[in-house]
């Protein structure tokens, strides 16, 4: 039976559309899983008998009814060869049923062999480990108590027992509900107030005021400056104020500043000057300095360099890394910066240590970090060591991960298929990445070739991390509307990767991730009668509409890709309003981008640009030069353009 179903895998998958003796039987016992229908799932099991997906169906029969499943079922599963994440799914999902009924011993058999543990499991062991090594369990569980989340009920006896013990002080609540309400979690802060006494104590009637409407809170506010919950409350508020206006923070900060201690007001400039300088507001970096030695978090260190790349105070961007912790020093990012930093301040020697490494690294500040130096080789100008052969391939074809993988991508369950595609890769070497990513690429899973060849360490194949499918159907529309290929398929490829099927949160479709209502926009643009959003998921179609809006965008934004790359995933009047007063140098506009999801994008599509452009042997142009410089806010380029990105 295994034979043959691999026979048919390799004979017929290419055409994905085409279903296989098999795929019936078990979408009805995943349709009679999803219902809860037992009797009709084991019908369709038999049937399933010897088939790598058998063990979906053996999944599926257990988890209907884990919490009254005998153990030995259970186990007999467990003991499976541990090839897909069902295994571990189910070791899991039986671990938490165990912790419920409080069964230690089943418990503390199973749980070492745990390789994907969350919270709640945690929280579970550190229970049964609290029965022998009370302090030493109350103590682990504290680590999980400064969090600005809501943690699982399997925690609450530990933090209970923590604080009973004293082992969680007064002082550690208080920093988790500050914590609780710098996250937003206002409703978690609550739950924590009620172990606040005293000065300390927090009003929730009085949080619930403030997050609702903060400006009215502290304007009728009359704070007492000795009462330390009052004062939490109005930081909460001050800062809740300062993320919708900085202007309207700042004031009402001015009338009430003399009520609280030099660490408080250190504290509220920290989270003034961060709202503001995620508003692109040029006081951002006064504000950080008036938060002096406040330790800031990641996310405010951050953008305190950004706000000083935007001024272009290149010992401000040096000195705020270096007041990072070591770990965030080491991101690419701010090693690059840093050397730039140097550069500026006449230190090359210095700046050059941090680039030779960092140019190394195939990733946006690789690229960047390799122009500064004058031997840096080209993008992508690697030969490729390695080609799997075809008794690699054939091999590889027999392994059930990938045999289920090839199987759920075809029946389109892609959630499926990924898990088990990642499963399948997690302990390959670089040479078994190329071959499933040469696998996957002749599959037609664009996606998951691109995403195995991704993951090699020091054996590169850039054809396959850069592919380009469909160049037939998308040369004309290239030329039609007079596009840089390269570019078109660094958009494509961080869109999509080259799903026709893919499909994000917001609705956007197709290779080119369009809007339905951007998509219908385009279609009145082009004339385009009788069109439907049916047709968006057409290869042609979706090309055609995705190409046009490229070209509009760009017109709109002078030709700077880099801009024509943030509008098309934030919007165009976004981007627009993302400019300095100034003008910016390409790679700051796109550092400083308060989007973090538009910030990665546009810094990829211009990576992704270059791999393309020396694939496809177009002439070489330095990454820092596609970047540009971004011309400054003017009357003119901040008009209002159509939003429909």
């Amino acid at each position: 039976m295994r034979l043959t179903f691999c026979l048919l895998l390799s004979v017929a998958l290419p055409v994905f559309g085409a279903s296989l003796p098999g795929d019936a039987d078990f979408l009805a016992a995943h349709n009679a899983f999803q219902a809860g229908d037992a009797a009709r799932l084991e019908r369709s099991m038999q049937r399933l008998e010897s088939s790598p997906l058998e063990v979906y169906a053996s999944y599926y029969r257990l988890r209907l009814n884990l919490e009254t499943t005998a153990a030995k079922p259970v186990k007999d599963f467990l003991s499976k060869p541990e090839d897909t994440p069902m295994i571990d799914r189910l070791r899991g999902e039986w671990l938490k049923v165990l912790g419920k009924k409080l069964e230690w011993d089943e418990f503390d058999a199973e749980y070492p062999r745990l390789l994907n543990e969350d919270t709640e499991l945690t929280c579970y062991a550190l229970q049964s480990r609290h029965r022998s090594q009370e302090l030493a369990a109350l103590s682990e569980a504290k680590r999980l108590w400064f969090s600005g989340k809501g943690q699982p009920g399997s925690c609450g006896p530990l933090f209970e027992a923590a604080l009973a013990a004293g082992i969680i002080s007064e002082q550690d609540v208080r920093q988790r509900v500050r914590l609780a309400l710098e996250a937003g979690n206002v409703s978690l802060a609550k739950q924590l107030a009620v172990h606040l006494t005293g000065n300390f104590a927090v009003s929730p009637a009085a949080l619930g005021r403030a997050a609702t409407d903060a400006d009215r809170y502290l304007e009728s506010l009359a704070l007492d400056p000795k009462h330390d919950g009052q004062r939490a409350i109005a930081l909460f508020a001050l800062h809740r104020l300062a993320k919708q206006s900085p202007d309207l923070a700042a004031a009402r900060w001015e009338k009430m500043a003399a009520r609280f201690p030099d660490a408080e007001r250190q504290y509220f400039f920290g989270w003034l000057a961060y709202e503001a300088a995620r508003k692109l507001d040029n006081r951002a970096l006064q504000w950080f300095k008036a938060a002096a030695d406040m330790p800031l978090n990641e996310q405010q260190s951050a953008w305190r360099v950004r706000a000083a790349l935007r001024a272009k105070d290149w010992p401000e961007v040096l000195a705020s890394i270096d007041a990072m912790n070591g770990a965030q020093q080491g991101e690419a990012a701010w090693h690059y910066w840093k050397a730039r930093a140097l550069q500026a301040l006449g230190k090359p020697a210095e700046a050059r240590l941090l680039l030779v490494p960092l140019s190394g690294e195939h990733n946006f500040y690789g690229q960047l970090a390799g122009e500064e130096l004058a031997d840096a080789p080209l993008p992508g100008a690697a030969a490729t060591a390695y080609k799997p052969r075809k008794q690699d391939i054939a091999a590889m074809l027999e392994l059930p991960g990938v045999q289920r993988t090839l199987a759920l991508y075809r029946m389109d369950m892609r959630g499926e298929a990924l898990k088990e595609w990642g499963w399948a890769l997690r302990n390959f070497n670089d040479h078994e990445l190329l071959t499933a990513a040469e696998i996957a690429r002749r599959y037609n899973m664009y996606d998951r070739a691109i995403g195995a060849a991704n993951l090699t360490v020091n054996v590169h194949d850039f054809s396959l991390r850069y592919l380009a499918p469909y160049r037939d159907v998308l040369q004309a529309h290239i030329r039609e509307h007079g596009l840089e290929e390269a570019w078109v398929y660094g958009l494509m490829r961080q869109e999509s990767r080259f799903s026709t099927s893919a499909k994000s949160d917001a609705g956007a479709s197709g290779l080119m991730q369009i809007m339905p209502g951007t998509a219908r926009w385009i279609a009145k643009k082009l004339g385009l009668k009788n069109y439907r959003n049916s047709l968006i998921h057409q290869l042609d179609t979706n090309l055609r509409l995705g190409t046009y809006y490229m070209k509009t965008v760009l017109l709109w934004f002078d030709n700077s890709p880099v801009l024509a790359s943030a509008a098309y995933n934030a919007g165009p009047n976004r981007a627009r309003q993302w400019r300095g007063e100034q003008p910016l140098e390409g790679a700051i506009y796109a550092e400083t981008i308060p989007f973090d999801e538009t910030r990665d994008y546009v810094k990829k599509v211009m990576s992704n640009t270059m791999y393309y452009a020396t694939q496809f042997d177009a002439p070489p142009r330095p990454l820092k030069q596609r970047m540009g410089i971004i011309a400054g806010r003017t009357a003119d380029n901040q008009q209002a353009i159509p939003d429909e990105k």
